[in-house]
């Protein structure tokens, strides 16, 4: 009952979107070059895919997402991980990691791009760079927070490093671990995006700015709309996989 509520709920202002955008198209003097009508949106849909044009760009983007997202998981979990547990290397790295931190997203991809090209390695790189801090930050976080009485007692059992990262601090850390990399991946869907508009010769991001420069504004809002929604799925898919790994976490939230 509950979940039915909550999707009448949130169906409100797309309802309402849908609405204005059917007067202002319908009774409106809106050209279909600024904002074209639903039924042009549809048929632009209806012809992308028919093609395998959306979904050859879909593929493609979402590759070059998981290569990014898979090497900013593990940069960003080693790294706050080891300043965690290390006063000096987070003494070291630290203000390093802040100054690099402020320098947008956007900034970085003409650097990225003479040094690497267009090619899909400056993808990745680009992509690697926008999603490794929130899940270095949420790992820093995450391992700072590990109550000392825990440490103390692994160094009274003389355990290794490495033991003692997995025995005693990963388990405290582990949800705002994977708080990070749920921020992290969805950075990294942002980032594709960003980096195909820029300069690509493939993908969803690039076909969106080829619409764009052929005035095809439908097709631009298709690939909005699909952007969007997979950027929904793939929050709720990992939202799904981690409340796999962390049931205490549910069980906590419920009890209160």
């Amino acid at each position: 009952m509950k979940t039915g509520k909550y999707i009448l709920v949130a169906l409100i202002v797309p309802v309402i979107i849908l609405v204005l955008w059917y007067i202002a198209t319908t009774f409106g003097s809106l050209p279909a070059s600024i904002l074209p009508g639903q039924q042009m949106v549809g048929n632009a849909f209806i012809e992308m895919t028919s093609n395998g044009q959306l979904q050859g760009d879909l593929m493609i983007s979402l590759v070059r997402v998981v290569k990014g997202f898979l090497a900013s998981a593990i940069t960003g979990v080693f790294l706050g991980s080891v300043m965690g547990m290390s006063s000096k290397m987070q003494n070291l790295l630290l203000p390093t990691i802040t100054v690099i931190r402020q320098i947008p997203m956007v900034a970085w991809i003409p650097l990225i791009i003479l040094w690497s090209g267009i090619g899909e390695s400056s993808k990745v790189i680009i992509i690697m760079i926008a999603a490794v801090f929130p899940i270095l930050v949420n790992t820093l976080s995450g391992i700072e927070s590990t109550p000392d009485g825990y440490a103390e007692v692994a160094r009274l059992y003389k355990l290794g490093k490495w033991k003692t990262f997995t025995k005693v601090y990963l388990p405290h850390a582990l949800p705002q671990i994977l708080v990070g990399l749920k921020l992290g991946l969805g950075v990294s869907w942002m980032a594709v995006v960003a980096s195909e508009l820029i300069a690509a010769s493939t993908g969803i991001g690039y076909r969106m700015n080829e619409a764009r420069s052929l005035m095809k504004s439908d097709k631009v809002i298709v690939c909005m709309i699909v952007i969007g929604l997979i950027g929904i799925i793939m929050d709720k898919l990992i939202s799904l996989l981690f409340n796999q790994f962390t049931p205490w976490v549910n069980l906590q939230k419920n009890s209160k």
